[in-house]
């Protein structure tokens, strides 16, 4: 089974889940899963169509 992070998007505290366990609750909110860094910048160059495009964190929203 893989773990999967969460973090709360109010104090920032963060939890690790394994895989089927219920998400929790911190700051009277459900957390969120955490985005893992984009191992690979975004630009047509970097395009492949035999990489799958997973949700990251492009490093942009200043908590990266």
């Amino acid at each position: 089974m893989a773990d999967k992070n969460y973090s709360c998007e109010v104090c920032l505290k963060e939890k690790t889940l394994l895989q089927g366990e219920k998400i929790p609750d911190c700051c009277g909110r459900p957390m969120v899963p955490k985005l893992e860094g984009c191992p690979r910048p975004f630009a047509a160059e970097t395009a492949r169509p035999d990489n799958a495009d997973e949700p990251c964190n492009d490093g942009t929203d200043g908590n990266g």
